[in-house]
């Protein structure tokens, strides 16, 4: 018989079975569909060596007026902005005591307890001493004098750190270790951390572990919510929001060794709100607008957030907020929806998502400032990351869905969409993501996997929004910044033992390594529906192998033939031939009535074979005949 081409669909598609889905692909991982064909994903590298204290859930890069490039990046623990390589800790400090400190150590053991009255920190804060003197033995003032991690909060008085030295090795006390530091110890402690896991209600375990009394219900604020930070630009400077906390600026001109300090705290701030969901910046008429702000009441803020709640500030003026006849502050409240969940730039409009509903906000100027106007009930967002501006529109995830807005709301047409909703870990999908790659006309949502049972993110869902095509996979990541300033997606993520930022779409690897586990797998395949057996006699593969210098003779994948004869059985794998450059065919001797297609990286253990090359395919032929119907 002649041999026969097989054209497969784009997309995967898991909204039919594996069998309706005949001349389509069921299943894949680092593999994307480009003018409708299928090829390994670009791989990544690190942006810079250096490594991050906490989870960086927040990415935002801007350039200085004297053209000074800068990435601000928000952990569960701290803020950092990154300038020539090098992270610089802007965290703003919270609370400042002088003379107040003292130390007790433990013959033989490594943990001091610290002594200052109504000191305000959870566990995991940050707080610098300085001004300490020696214990008297190992605990020397340098010891002391240095930034310490909170291990346990043990009193509204008292906490516990792990003696170090300045190269961060442990220092155990030993029986000279006496005194208290000096009573004149000074300690600048850090905003409180928030936690990396998501607490959807009060009770019994929230907060940081061993805060509080056993047994005893916590009520959520911004000391034990997830942490998300919100940043945005005002000129130059950059203002920056931990969800839940206060409002900070951090000013360009007073150089990387400044903290952000509290934006109502600043000479001039008239009724600031000191506590929001989000802060962002209106470009085009320059105005701060805060989502989830705290109210006025009598004549100052009230301190505690109304989540439907927006402010804004006066005209070109971050640090005033009263509303007068004579300037244009002031503040609006949604109606529909419990909470506002974010707000993003689009264009002529500030687009403000609650957890039910999507609000457009139109500037048109004194007296009113901006317009208001209620888009849709029914499509609110899934988190307050989930949503990303795209050159044709934005593109966001609700609690069950994907959905476009260009003027109006589309739901997209998912061929995966049951398939990452219902693994979708509903507890932590206050976590999921989006972001924009342009190069390549998609849009990643990242998401928290049930069947992975990580509380974390660990998969992703690709759409291709010039071909509507859906691809998957599995990646772990915490937050992306679309291609601006950067040329390609910088994006968080991790190696074994510390946070980094990874550069996406670079080289064909996984930093370093090979990237493991490519593959894309075909629905099932026969003739005659079924009613005849096969009789598969060989694969003639078309595959593009590619490298930075071109086509790659040394890369290699594999052709996976696995079989059944019935729609319910499990497939079988029945052989695995590995196809070069050079391979021009693949002998195989299978007779089955349904079979399936699988083209992964090969899996030789051999490193080499794997690394520094990029795949795509083809038409596919294959010789294959009927061969009875038993």
């Amino acid at each position: 018989m002649p041999l026969t081409k097989v054209n497969f669909k784009p997309g995967i598609n898991k909204e039919e079975t594996d069998y309706s889905n005949e001349g389509g692909w069921v299943d894949g991982n680092f593999i994307r569909f480009r003018k409708g064909r299928v090829e390994k994903i670009g791989g990544w590298e690190k942006y810079i060596d250096a490594t991050l204290i906490g989870s960086p859930r927040a990415l935002h890069a801007w350039i200085a007026l004297d053209g000074s490039q800068y990435l601000g990046v928000g952990t569960t623990n701290k803020y950092y902005v990154e300038n020539g390589n090098v992270y610089h800790d802007v965290t703003p400090i919270r609370r400042s005591s002088t003379n107040s400190t003292t130390f007790a150590a433990t013959n033989g053991s490594s943990t001091l307890t610290v002594t200052e009255t109504g000191h305000g920190a959870v566990n995991g804060d940050f707080v610098t001493f300085s001004s300490a003197v020696s214990l008297g033995g190992n605990v020397t003032a340098a010891v002391l004098n240095q930034e310490y991690q909170i291990d346990l909060v043990t009193g509204a008085n008292t906490y516990q750190i792990t003696a170090k030295d300045t190269s961060g090795a442990t220092v155990t006390a030993n029986a000279s270790d006496s005194g208290n530091g000096g009573s004149a110890t000074d300690a600048a402690y850090q905003i409180n951390s928030g936690l990396d896991v998501f607490v959807p209600s009060t009770g019994w375990g929230v907060g940081t572990w061993g805060a509080g009394s056993w047994g005893a219900a916590t009520a959520l604020s911004d000391t034990n919510n997830l942490r998300l930070w919100t940043h945005d630009n005002f000129g130059e400077d950059l203002i920056i929001n931990p969800r839940n906390g206060g409002i900070f600026k951090w000013d360009e001109s007073d150089g990387l060794t400044t903290r952000a300090v509290e934006l109502s705290g600043i000479t001039g701030a008239n009724k600031v709100p000191t506590k929001a969901l989000q802060v962002i910046t209106s470009e085009t008429d320059r105005h701060l607008i805060v989502l989830g702000a705290d109210p006025l009441s009598g004549g100052s803020r009230t301190g505690a957030i109304d989540p439907m709640l927006v402010a804004f500030s006066d005209q070109e003026n971050e640090l005033e907020f009263e509303p007068l006849s004579t300037n244009t502050a002031g503040s609006l409240r949604l109606s529909s929806g419990s909470s506002i969940i974010a707000g993003i730039k689009s264009r002529q409009e500030v687009l403000i998502w609650t957890d039910t509903s999507l609000y457009s906000m139109q500037f048109i100027g004194p007296p009113l400032t901006f317009a208001l106007n209620l888009i849709n009930e029914g499509a609110g967002l899934i988190g307050p990351k989930a949503v990303v501006n795209a050159p044709n529109g934005v593109f966001f995830m609700s609690k069950n869905a994907f959905y476009f807005y260009n003027g109006s709301i589309k739901k997209l047409n998912c061929s995966v969409q049951d398939f990452v909703f219902s693994d979708l870990d509903v507890d932590q999908s206050f976590k999921c993501f989006a972001g924009l790659n342009e190069e390549f006309s998609e849009i990643w949502f990242f998401y928290p996997s049930k069947t992975d049972d990580t509380n974390e993110i660990s998969r992703y869902v690709i759409y291709n929004y010039e071909e509507n095509s859906w691809s998957i996979g599995s990646l772990k990541r915490y937050s992306w910044l679309n291609p601006g300033i950067n040329e390609k997606p910088l994006v968080a993520g991790e190696t074994s033992s510390s946070k980094v930022i990874y550069q996406h779409e670079t080289g064909s690897n996984d930093d370093l390594s090979s990237m493991d586990n490519v593959f894309i797998e075909s629905a099932d395949i026969d003739i005659t529906d079924g009613d005849n057996f096969v009789f598969l006699k060989k694969v003639i593969p078309d595959i593009l192998f590619q490298n930075d210098l071109g086509s790659d003779p040394d890369a290699a994948i594999n052709i996976v033939v696995k079989r059944r004869d019935f729609t319910n059985q499990t497939l079988t794998t029945d052989s695995t031939t590995q196809i070069k450059n050079s391979s021009t065919f693949s002998s195989l001797r299978t007779r089955t009535r349904q079979f399936v297609l699988r083209f992964e990286s090969d899996d030789d253990n051999t490193e080499a074979d794997r690394k520094d090359f990029k795949w795509r395919l083809g038409n596919t032929r294959i010789d294959i005949q009927q061969s009875g119907r038993r």
